[in-house]
Formats: C-alpha cells, structure tokens, sequence
C-alpha cells in the first residue's frame, strides 16, 4: 500500500497530533508499505532547512510556506500541485479545519485516491484564536468545511464528542471513533529512576506535562502551587513541554520557589516514561481538549489524574475511578484535588489501579490496527 499522511507539522515539532502520525507511519513502513508525510518546511517557530529527508524509513517532504496566521497555522499551497506527482492509494490528512484538507480532497478526486481524516478535535470558541483567524474561522464553519468534508471518504473523531459537530460538515454514516493511543513503554519499570534526582525534586512530585499553551491552563497550576505552598504544603511541582506562550508566566510565578521547576521539552519514550513514574500526580487544567495522549499515557503510568471537564475527557476519564474533574481555572478546587489525592492514599492506590487496567485498551498496536482496518474497507 502507498499511504500519504499530511499536516501541518511533523517531526521534530512536538504535539500530540504529531506523535499520532509519526506512531502510525513508523508502523506502516514496519509492515512493508511506503510511506510519505507532507508537511509545510517549519517546526512552528523557524524554517526547517531539510525539505526532504528519510526518517525511520518514512519519507518526508517539506514544503515552503508563504505566510502564517498563527503560531499553528501556516499556508503552503505548493501542496495542490505538488501532491498530484505521486500516486497513493490512501491519503491520509489530519486536523480539520485547514486548507491543506482542502487541496488533499481535490487532488484526490482528480487522483482517485482514497481519502482518509482524523479530525484530532480543533472544534473550540474564539477565546483563545488570534483576532487575524476569527474571519478564517467563520468562512470554514460556513463554506471551506462543508467542501472539504464533502471530499473525504471516511472521518476518524478521536471523541464521539465530536460527532454533534461533525454531523454539520458530512455523513453520520461516514464517521467512525478511534481514540488516541500510547506505548506500551510506559508499562516497564525504569530502574533506577534518576528523574527528581537529576532535577533537583522529592516527593510528592505534581506534574504538568504538555505544551505550554494558553488552552493547557498551565498557569492555573502555578498559581495553585504556589498558594499550596506558602499554606506550608511541602509538595513539589514541575512543567514539561515547549512553550506557546505560556512559558514566562508560569516562570515568573513560580521563580521564587525551589520545589517548583520548568524543564522544557523531554523527547525519547524511555525519559518520557521516567518523567511519568516519577510523578505522583498528573494535572491538566485545560481550557479545552480533544483527546490529548498525556491522559493515557498518564494512566498507562498509575497516576491519578485531575482534569477539566472538557470535551473528549470525561467519554475516557471517569470521576472518581480514573481521577478527579476541576473546572477550568478554579484554582481553590485544584488545591483541594492535589490534596485529596495525596493524603487519601487508598483513594489514590485504587485510582492507579484502574488507571494502569483501563489504559491497556489504548496501546498503539490495538489502534493501529483499527486505521488500517478503516484502510482495508476504502479500498
């Protein structure tokens, strides 16, 4: 099979929708098929130099962008002529809403190749987009989605939270459900774990892990640490990922305090999983969520987790069973959770208990297979 994936970005840009692809197509090509990804030439913050390059046997094309809108967002129509040179039997584009769906279905009509989306759950309000998206964002609910929708033979939802929505742009009768997945790395014990030792940390250990994006409310989290420890809680605290924006906020909020640190961006499962098990608790006090990867991997951990509420989390996340729901920026209930769960330790056992059982039926070879079964029925 020659399979095509196209988004935004790609490795080395770091993001839950990344790592989905770069999951799938690696496997892809372990299975024998070929595999290429198509991609704009930035990693969101500069121009990548390599266009085109082999990574772990899948073959990866960069194209030029010509301008951005976003941090996110960048437009790269090369692909509409570009794209037309190969010949796929699946095409596979991701994150809906932007106009490289748009050029993949025509191609793929024109082409006949079958086209394949996953959404990955970008439906959100204004609140967070630049003022330079918002009439971009209008025409798309109103014309470009309809459009591009009508091009696609099959539409994977991560959530069937999404479904309400999608049902606007196409076919209840083409959507199917697939969650995110994770790797079953996270199940092996790392001995020994040096992760507080390397970074000057004890126990208990809250963690942040993801980008630092102002849907991730991670300085939600800060503001909750630092009330919790000048109460004379002795509770460490540490954010990972790269910054979107958020970064100096949560850096000046928790400079003045040695039990708190930001690391930046970890890469590699093996300190991913390290990161995990150091940790007692995993926080994520977003705005707004799809299905983000960190819930199962945190859980395939045994972490307790404190969330929001929000879109996809509560089909996989029950309360109390998996963890507990805070609304989004209600920092009294954050503080509250982040103390329940470590001083109600029988709680907490059972919490990881359930967690590590529930997140088995998340491991990337079980949804991998799930996409190529949708692949086998296209063709």
């Amino acid at each position: 099979m020659k399979i095509a994936h196209i988004n935004m970005f790609y490795y080395p840009t770091f993001g839950g929708v990344e790592k989905v692809m770069q999951e799938l197509a690696e496997r892809q090509v372990k299975e024998g098929h070929e595999v290429h990804v198509f991609c704009c030439d930035s990693d969101k913050y500069s121009r990548i130099k390599i266009k085109e390059e082999t990574i772990n046997g899948v073959n990866v094309h960069r194209y030029p962008y010509w301008f951005r809108l976003s941090l996110s967002t960048f437009i790269w129509p090369s692909l509409l002529w570009k794209l037309p040179r190969y010949k796929f039997d699946i095409v596979h584009t991701h994150v809906s809403g932007h106009l490289y769906i748009l050029f993949a279905g025509i191609v793929s009509r024109i082409k006949k190749f079958r086209h394949i989306h996953t959404t990955h759950c970008p439906w959100t309000d204004s609140k967070f987009r630049p003022f330079v998206l918002r009439p971009f964002l209008f025409l798309n609910d109103l014309t470009f989605n309809r459009i591009s929708f009508s091009m696609i033979d099959k539409v994977i939802s991560i959530t069937p939270w999404e479904i309400p929505i999608l049902k606007k742009f196409t076919k209840e009768s083409k959507i199917e459900v697939i969650p995110n997945g994770m790797d079953d790395i996270l199940f092996k014990k790392v001995t020994p774990n040096n992760f507080k030792k390397k970074n000057n940390l004890s126990s208990p250990l809250i963690l942040f892990f993801g980008r630092l994006n102002p849907t991730k409310g991670p300085e939600n989290l800060a503001k909750a640490a630092v009330e919790l420890t000048e109460e004379g809680h002795k509770i460490n605290f540490v954010w990972v990922g790269p910054d979107e924006g958020k970064v100096d906020e949560v850096k000046e909020l928790i400079k003045p305090y040695k039990n708190m640190r930001y690391l930046g961006p970890i890469k590699g499962k093996e300190n991913i999983a390290e990161m995990y098990q150091a940790s007692d608790i995993y926080v994520l006090p977003s705005y707004r969520e799809g299905l983000p990867l960190t819930i199962f991997e945190a859980m395939a951990s045994g972490l307790p987790i404190i969330a929001s509420p929000v879109n996809g989390i509560p089909f996989e996340m029950k309360e109390p069973e998996n963890g507990l729901f805070v609304n989004y920026g209600d920092i009294k209930g954050l503080k509250k959770a982040i103390l329940k769960l470590l001083n109600n330790k029988t709680l907490s056992k059972k919490i990881s208990e359930n967690n590590i059982k529930k997140s088995k039926q998340y491991n990337w070879d079980i949804i991998y297979k799930r996409y190529m079964e949708e692949y086998k029925k296209l063709l």
